[in-house]
């Protein structure tokens, strides 16, 4: 299938969680079209580009290592999205290789996931924060930086600096995640605001 014909394919693609597995299947089924989902997902401009970002992040859900290859593409391009219904897939995929990355049990993950991809994450994750983004995006980015902190000294106070300056202008599951978040770094119980 070339990128053209992947393209069109993904005008089939609509919220419901059968056609994004389906597809998402589809790639797994034939790594070629890995690469071409990414082109598609990075023409951040173009209508399709988030119908690929919920095809890749579907992907990842299912087998996050069918991305490893594609690490350096991903990480290097990921700030280019905009669109926010292609944002939050690309911070949740981010969630994925940070969790994976962290996780108790081995995978290759621990391995693949360079410094250089976990700085372009925290790059990235910051920017969410601080950039006038929905909740999903924030609470995956929350997420990431919380354990990305465990090797970054510095990203723990960088973090709690800003959830406790934006708490109060944010919604109520920004507000319960920002306090678990808080609570985690400082390691006490917060009062309640």
């Amino acid at each position: 299938m070339t990128t053209a014909q992947l393209y069109q394919e993904l005008n089939y693609v609509n919220h419901s969680r059968e056609k994004r597995l389906h597809y998402a299947n589809l790639v797994i089924d034939n790594p070629d079209l890995i690469e071409k989902l990414l082109e598609i997902l990075f023409m951040v401009d173009d209508k399709i580009s988030p119908r690929a970002a919920w095809v890749f992040e579907f992907m990842c859900k299912e087998n996050l290592e069918e991305a490893i290859p594609y690490l350096d593409y991903f990480t290097e391009n990921m700030h280019k999205v905009h669109q926010d219904s292609a944002v939050r897939p690309v911070a949740k995929v981010c969630e994925y290789l940070v969790n994976a990355y962290y996780s108790r049990s081995e995978n290759r993950m621990k391995t693949e996931l360079l410094p250089r991809h976990r700085e372009k994450i925290i790059e990235v994750c910051f920017d969410y924060m601080i950039n006038e983004e929905k909740i999903a995006p924030k609470a995956y980015s929350m997420k990431c930086l919380y354990l990305l902190g465990k090797d970054y000294d510095w990203i723990h106070p960088e973090l709690v600096l800003i959830l406790e300056r934006d708490f109060q202008m944010q919604s109520s599951g920004f507000k319960a995640r920002a306090k678990q978040i808080i609570k985690k770094v400082k390691g006490k119980s917060l009062p309640k605001i």
